[in-house]
């Protein structure tokens, strides 16, 4: 069980004030506040290790490398991946999928294949497939869902066919909270030889992730999200695929050996990691996954299952509010419009009174027309929230309701 006023004690920024009122976060899908013992984990390295890695033969060098190649292999069992080298550090999700639609979609998708990704995903799971099917000449299939915001199964696995090259889908739904039931999406695919790209962005700070048991031929996932620092992330992917996959950027530490004639690439992990990369942020990320681990994924789960279901309720019986995306699996998100007031007035007014909501098409247009709406507003939960800070959250739409009427 959590200890809540324990738990907000470890984020300084939870103590702030915003407009003169305790600052209410809940705006934790778009990025997570970060524990002092990450902060303090930064702060140590540029103060007593700064250093690049991989190169020097002196201590800070070592000593820095040493802590870079710890934080992969934090992420490694963190995930359940077979090898250290399977974990490609990135800038964070959104470069993640980009290297994978580059690189390894380069290899599979020709003239006439499919990608098919779904009707829930982020722009950064659909514009690189998009890029690539236009260079490719193939097309960008959209699995369909339902009023609820559910996939459509059976949709899906019509759509299935020997045109089909890569699936690219979320975990969970940035814009509507659904989880994606992962487990027969991936087993219909596999049956037919197809790969499956997972976005975890969503959910990998929420709820257990086993890259082994689930499957999946490529994971990606950003640090912000999962209380480490920004500019961080990372892609798990499968060996068999990664040693296949040429270099998504050239430079400095990818390779063995250059001369003016030839070019012998590095070793896995190396060769997808070109120049100097976010050491402190790799670093930090580690530390943040190991707090994420004292605490514990099932305690962090109920939680935020139990923040979901009491916001859920208390909104729902505000005369006027509308919930978008009613799955009867969701995670962490509610996100709702007003009868006759805009979304960014909502989160303006709510701003007002200290409560930090997003506001907008979340990254995810395509969902939005998919329910006939410009934009929500999107309050989403982490562990350290509270019930009153939902019930101040439920007053100030009460008002804004007010206001307006």
């Amino acid at each position: 069980m959590i200890d809540t006023n324990l738990i907000r004690k470890d984020f300084p920024i939870l103590a702030t004030f915003v407009n003169n009122k305790p600052l209410v976060y809940l705006d934790n899908a778009a990025t997570t506040q970060k524990p002092q013992v990450v902060i303090d984990t930064l702060v140590d390295y540029y103060t007593n290790t700064n250093s690049n890695i991989h190169r020097g033969v002196h201590r800070l060098s070592q000593e820095a490398t040493k802590q870079y190649e710890d934080a992969r292999i934090i992420v490694q069992k963190f995930i359940n991946a077979k090898h250290s080298e399977e974990i490609i550090f990135t800038r964070g999700a959104t470069e993640s999928v980009n290297l994978v639609a580059a690189t390894f979609g380069d290899i599979v998708v020709n003239a006439g294949d499919e990608v098919l990704i779904s009707h829930l995903e982020h722009h950064a799971n659909i514009v690189p497939w998009q890029v690539l099917c236009h260079k490719k000449n193939a097309t960008l299939k959209v699995i369909p869902i339902n009023d609820s915001g559910e996939i459509l199964l059976d949709e899906y696995e019509k759509m299935l066919s020997s045109k089909t090259k890569i699936v690219a889908v979320s975990h969970i739904s940035n814009a509507l909270g659904t989880i994606t039931p992962i487990a027969p999406i991936i087993e219909m695919a596999h049956s037919r030889g197809i790969p499956v790209l997972l976005d975890t962005a969503q959910s990998i700070q929420h709820i257990p992730i086993d890259v082994q048991q689930m499957d999946c031929d490529f994971i990606i996932a950003s640090g912000h999200k999962m209380y480490g620092p920004t500019g961080i992330g990372f892609l798990y992917g499968k060996r068999e695929h990664l040693d296949k996959m040429q270099p998504y950027q050239t430079g400095g530490d990818m390779i063995l050996s250059v001369s003016f004639e030839k070019t012998i690439y590095n070793d896995l992990p190396y060769k997808f990691e070109a120049g100097t990369p976010n050491i402190a942020g790799a670093i930090g990320l580690g530390k943040a996954i190991e707090y994420i681990q004292k605490i514990g994924l099932d305690a962090i789960n109920g939680r935020e299952n139990g923040l979901l279901a009491y916001g859920t309720e208390i909104l729902q019986n505000i005369d006027g509010l509308h919930i978008i995306g009613t799955s009867a699996h969701k995670s962490s998100i509610i996100s709702f419009v007003l009868d006759g007031i805009h979304p960014h007035d909502i989160g303006t007014f709510l701003d007002a009174d200290g409560i930090a909501v997003r506001t907008g098409h979340h990254c995810a247009e395509p969902t939005m027309h998919r329910f006939g709406i410009p934009a929500t507003t999107r309050i989403s939960v982490a562990f350290y929230n509270t019930k009153e800070e939902l019930d101040a959250v439920a007053d100030s739409i009460r008002n804004v309701i007010t206001m307006f009427r």
